[in-house]
C-alpha cells in the first residue's frame, strides 16, 4: 500500500494562532522531557538490554509518521502536516511483515473491524504473533513508548497532543479527518485517557479534533495526570 501525498490545500490546516499557549507548552515539552530522560536513563539501559537479549535487532524502531509544523500560508498560521521519523522500543521481531497492520488499519479506518465477545473491535491486533515476548510486557506498560521523549526535544512531538499516525493510515483519511494535524503528535492525548485501543476510529477522531479545539496548559496539565493512572491500569494498552 503506497502513502497518498497531500495537496497544498489539503496539507494546511488552518488554526488560531496562539503564541503565548504555544510558547509554554513548548517550554515544558523541553523541561519535561529532559528531566524524564534523565530520571529513566537507568530503565532506558535495562529495556535496551532486555530487548537485544530477548531478540536479533536494534533496541529502536523508527518508522515515518504524520506529524506537523505551524506556518505561514497566505498571511494566516496555518499547521502544515510533516512526515517525521518516530522511535520506539523495538517490540517485534525483525524483517516482518508490515502488510497485515496496514489492512487492520485500513479496516479500523473504514469501520470494518467487528468486536468479538471479548473485546472491542481495536486499533491493535489481537494476538499479534509478530510481538516479541518482551514487547508483550513493554506494550502493557507502555514502556516501548518512551524514546518518544526524543522526538518530543526535536521538536517532532509535544507531550500532549494527538496521535501520531503512519503514513499508510494518512492515506484513508477525508479533509475533515485531516484536521486532527492542527496540533503537534503527543506522547499522549485524550484519545490515550478515553480507552486508548478501545475506542473506534470515528470516536479517535472526534476526540483528537475536541482537543485541537480546546488546547489549552490546563487542558494539557489535566490529560498529563489522567495519563498517569490509565499507564498504571494498562487500559486500552496491547
Amino acid at each position: 500500500m503506497t502513502y497518498v501525498a497531500l495537496t497544498t490545500e489539503e496539507r494546511a490546516v488552518r488554526a488560531p494562532a496562539k503564541s503565548v499557549y504555544h510558547v509554554t507548552k513548548r517550554c515544558a515539552d523541553l523541561v519535561g522531557a529532559a528531566l524524564l530522560l534523565a530520571v529513566g536513563f537507568p530503565l532506558f539501559i535495562l529495556i535496551a538490554a532486555l530487548i537485544r537479549l530477548d531478540s536479533p535487532g536494534p533496541v529502536l524502531y523508527r518508522q515515518e509518521r504524520m506529524g506537523s509544523r505551524s506556518r505561514r500560508w497566505h498571511g494566516k498560521r496555518v499547521w502544515q502536516p510533516e512526515p517525521f521519523v518516530f522511535l520506539k522500543f523495538r517490540t517485534m521481531a525483525t524483517g516482518v511483515d508490515s502488510s497485515v497492520h496496514e489492512e487492520h488499519v485500513a479496516a479500523f479506518v473504514g469501520g470494518e473491524l467487528r468486536p468479538t465477545s471479548t473485546t472491542n473491535a481495536r486499533f491493535k491486533l489481537e494476538k499479534d504473533a509478530r510481538v516479541t515476548r518482551i514487547g508483550r510486557v513493554l506494550r502493557r506498560a507502555s514502556l516501548d513508548e518512551l524514546p518518544q521523549l526524543i522526538n518530543v526535544l526535536k521538536g517532532d512531538m509535544s507531550l500532549v497532543g494527538p496521535r501520531p499516525v503512519p503514513l499508510y493510515e494518512v492515506s484513508h483519511y477525508t479533509v475533515d479527518h485531516r484536521a486532527r494535524f492542527a496540533a503537534l503528535p503527543g506522547l499522549t492525548g485524550l484519545w490515550q485517557v478515553s480507552g486508548r485501543c478501545d475506542v473506534s476510529f470515528a470516536e479517535m477522531i472526534d476526540l483528537d479534533l475536541r482537543y485541537v479545539r480546546n488546547q489549552s496548559i490546563w487542558l494539557d496539565a489535566k490529560i498529563l495526570l489522567l495519563t498517569i493512572p490509565a499507564v498504571i491500569g494498562g487500559r486500552g494498552a496491547g
